[in-house]
């Protein structure tokens, strides 16, 4: 069910990118793999059309496997290289350099405006599509900076967080304190006891 929805846009998209269809017809047959745990995992087939098909295929069978991180996704859309270089591949390195080559070259945000100015016209269609455009720039910089406050906080603060180990060590130190204050006390009561009938 899946993978019958995502490979409807992706043919879409391979279809208004004919070279990429022809890129991807030298690998007819072979299947990719898409890993982006804990979200997805499922496989494409590349048919004699250079375009994809689903299939009930595990990783295990796929000729390559790209795992990402459902954090990089807003780069990818945005072309960063960067995140490209963070996607893992297993398996046929040809099949997924070609896979990653294609992926920088298509220009998602341009398909999206052209698919909007027909039903909308070029004006709108171009401010919708800007406006998608901050709205992935934005989300990508809270990331970062969502990111860089937790490495900030694991390094500047780690010494303040206890293991459970040292909190029960300190619980046994506290109630050894509490039984040897009781018992400073009990004396002190009795030495002010002896004090007091000595003086009388």
């Amino acid at each position: 069910m899946l993978t019958s929805v995502v490979t409807t846009p992706i043919n879409h998209v391979l279809r208004g990118e004919r070279w990429a269809c022809k890129r991807l017809q030298s690998f007819t047959g072979k299947t990719v793999c898409i890993r982006i745990p804990p979200l997805v995992n499922f496989s494409l087939l590349i048919d004699a059309e250079g375009e994809v098909q689903q299939v009930n295929s595990s990783d295990m069978g796929a000729d390559t496997t790209l795992s990402l991180s459902p954090l990089i996704l807003p780069q990818l859309l945005a072309r960063e290289s960067s995140a490209f270089e963070q996607i893992q591949i297993s398996g046929d390195q040809s099949f997924a350099d070609e896979l990653m080559a294609i992926g920088k070259q298509i220009n998602l945000g341009a398909i999206i405006e052209h698919d909007l100015s027909k039903a909308i016209g070029d004006i709108p269609a171009h401010r919708i599509t800007q406006a998608s455009e901050h709205l992935i720039q934005w989300q990508m910089e809270n990331v970062h900076r969502i990111t860089q406050t937790l490495a900030e906080y694991w390094t500047e603060e780690d010494r303040l967080l206890t293991k459970p180990a040292a909190v029960d060590q300190f619980s046994e130190d506290v109630k050894n304190l509490q039984l040897s204050t009781e018992q400073l006390e009990q004396r002190l009561d009795r030495l002010t006891q002896r004090s007091t009938l000595v003086s009388e």
